[in-house]
């Protein structure tokens, strides 16, 4: 089933049970259909129709889904900016996309002559009347990717994407109509949306939204919403670890919580579960893949550290850097088959013959697949250090620095270095009743790992930078960095 068609079929199917809500609004299906249409009404009054471009500049609210769902009923496509952004950020995203009508939360242009419409006014005029538009190669997302190099690129996600990569995990986190996802995540990121309300509503299940990880109310809301499960990235959970003992929460609802979007070290993923009393299932994916590519099993052996075993209907290989596939336990570039790689790159042919080569999306990451089939995150390909000529991946020292007592966070970098081309750089920060000093943590690595891995700086600073999934900073840090080597 198209998504442009699930808002009617909830409707047909169960028209008062809960649908979606955000701290202000709570919409049984049958109304969040009648939302739907009203806001299809109001953008085909302002010339939305297939092929078009809706941008939606919004924080996590009910309109959000509400302007979602009404573009895809008339073949439109969205791309949806993080409202945070500054003018000329947000101006490359709507000009490269063509964008037809920009959605943010006051209705005033913000950066290009574009027409804007306010949140408020998607409920303005007439109802939409026409059937739902029903094409699987219509494009159904844009997403834009972080630009750690240039300008960001728009990742094509279409309908045949979205839909096999919802279906993949519903059948994988064994998502039903009794399930209620808790949505903390930023919804200008494909996996608040992918994971976080296509996956419950195409379950016949139900989300909340919340505007964004707040520690002083997420347990709260655990305890007073029920949900079955939530998605987040491994610093939220590395926050949530850190609370004084004394914080003991009721997560009796939860059957599980989803960790992806950076690699989460095996200790933290355990030590959480033991203290709280419910599965952390890490995964891994990208917005090339429509959001998820690997997944420790629900039910079976989960294997800490690692992200999991393939969805099913997707294929994952490792790779040399001529593309050759590797057997397991080598060491290469993750690639990643199946129905929920990308479209490609929004006007870029060049960009997208590189990194969809015969069918194998090339993620750009380093990993490995043991015997079982699990894969393994070791590191990026444009974050992997050369140093003297030896390859040195951040996530081993990473994972070592995180098995210091009391450690919250840790990132490695290379920095620049006159002879040896680059030099290990660390970054600590401690939970707030754990203390240590550069000099301990350089004899914690000394103990564990060869000279030329060992951090030859260690700042231990109060906290890491962030970016606005809540994943640490790196491009940030490399440029606090410069200047160190000699």
């Amino acid at each position: 089933m198209r998504f442009s068609m699930l808002p009617d079929s909830r409707s047909t199917l169960a028209p008062d049970e809960p649908c979606i809500a955000d701290a202000s609004t709570a919409l049984s299906n049958n109304a969040f259909l009648s939302r739907v249409l009203a806001a299809a009404g109001a953008f085909a009054s302002r010339g939305v129709g297939m092929g078009d471009v809706v941008a939606l500049m919004l924080p996590n609210q009910v309109e959000f889904a509400v302007a979602m769902f009404a573009a895809w009923r008339l073949g439109a496509a969205v791309t949806p900016i993080n409202p945070g952004l500054t003018v000329k950020e947000a101006s490359h995203q709507i000009i490269d996309s063509r964008t037809k009508l920009l959605v943010n939360g006051s209705g005033e242009a913000v950066v290009v002559d574009v027409p804007t419409m306010a949140a408020a006014a998607l409920q303005d005029g007439p109802r939409h009347v026409g059937a739902p538009v029903d094409s699987p190669t219509a494009l159904a997302l844009l997403i834009y990717t972080s630009g750690t190099t240039g300008l960001p690129k728009g990742v094509m996600l279409d309908h045949a994407n979205i839909e096999a990569m919802t279906d993949m995990g519903r059948q994988a986190l064994k998502v039903t109509a009794t399930d209620h996802c808790l949505l903390i995540l930023p919804l200008f990121h494909v996996n608040g949306i992918v994971v976080s309300v296509l996956t419950p509503l195409a379950s016949g299940g139900r989300v909340t939204i919340r505007r964004r990880f707040d520690i002083e109310t997420f347990f709260g809301d655990i305890e007073q919403l029920r949900p079955t499960y939530f998605s987040a990235v491994p610093t939220i959970y590395a926050i949530l670890h850190a609370l004084p003992a004394t914080v003991r929460p009721d997560t009796s609802s939860l059957r599980f919580g989803v960790c992806g979007a950076a690699p989460a070290s095996a200790d933290l993923l355990r030590n959480f579960e033991a203290r709280y009393g419910f599965s952390l299932i890490e995964g891994y994916g990208l917005s090339e893949g429509t959001c998820g590519s690997t997944l420790n099993p629900i039910d079976g052996l989960r294997k800490p550290g690692s992200v999991g075993l393939p969805f099913r209907g997707q294929r994952i290989a490792i790779a040399d850097a001529y593309g050759r596939h590797l057997p397991a336990g080598a060491t290469g570039e993750v690639l990643v088959q199946g129905p929920n790689v990308m479209r490609g790159y929004l006007g870029k042919p060049e960009e997208t013959a590189k990194t969809v080569v015969d069918g194998w999306l090339h993620t750009g990451d380093i990993g490995r697949i043991d015997v079982d089939g699990y894969l393994s995150i070791v590191g990026r390909l444009k974050e992997m250090i050369i140093r003297g000529g030896e390859n040195i991946y951040p996530k081993e020292i990473e994972d070592v620095l995180h098995d210091f007592p009391g450690v919250l966070e840790a990132a490695v970098i290379g920095a620049p270095h006159e002879t040896l081309g680059e030099m290990v750089v660390a970054y600590v920060a401690f939970r707030p009743d754990g203390k240590g000093s550069s000099d301990a943590l350089n004899e914690h690595c000394a103990e564990r790992l060869t000279r030329v891995k060992r951090p030859a700086t260690i700042f231990v600073t109060d906290s890491l930078p962030k970016n606005a999934m809540g994943k640490i900073d790196k491009p940030k840090l490399r440029q606090l960095a410069k200047g160190l080597g000699g």
